[in-house]
């Protein structure tokens, strides 16, 4: 494991990723990784914001994009309202977790926006306090994005 938190599979995870950007039909399965990123860390937004919706209705538009409910043009208004409440926001979990939204949902209009979903919810856990046992949280974070990567890409 490197400072970054990732193994030698992780890097190849992570590459494998990349080279799906590119492709059309993996589209919907790395916009439904980018919204489980974003959904994974959502409570650090909605324990300090619970009447803010708006992160929330970002992954919701996310995924009714993936189900084919809606166009991108509505995601992408979740996605630019989700940013300016990452902008309000005064605590950085908080910030992050709503950028990771933001980004998950930007992920229906272009595929990169999925990395960035994930950086950010890796960025909202670093904020944590570490834990007695020593675990890295930001780690175990990437270790569930890319277990997760790995389970959606194997049903596909």
């Amino acid at each position: 494991m490197n400072k970054k938190g990732l193994d030698a599979q992780g890097w190849r995870d992570n590459k494998l990723l990349i080279g799906l950007l590119g492709d059309k039909k993996a589209h919907r399965i790395i916009a439904m990784w980018a919204a489980d990123c974003a959904e994974h860390v959502l409570h650090l937004f909605e324990e300090k914001y619970p009447e803010d919706k708006r992160p929330r209705e970002a992954i919701e538009a996310g995924r009714a994009w993936i189900r084919g409910e809606i166009r991108v043009g509505e995601v992408r208004k979740a996605a630019i309202a989700t940013h300016a409440a990452a902008r309000q926001v005064n605590q950085d979990d908080a910030r992050a977790a709503a950028r990771a939204a933001g980004h998950a949902a930007g992920t229906a209009h272009v595929a990169g926006h999925a990395i960035h979903a994930a950086e950010y919810a890796c960025k909202a856990v670093s904020f944590l306090p570490q834990p007695e046992s020593g675990a890295n949280p930001m780690a175990s974070e990437i270790e569930w994005q890319l277990t997760h990567l790995r389970k959606l890409l194997e049903k596909r």
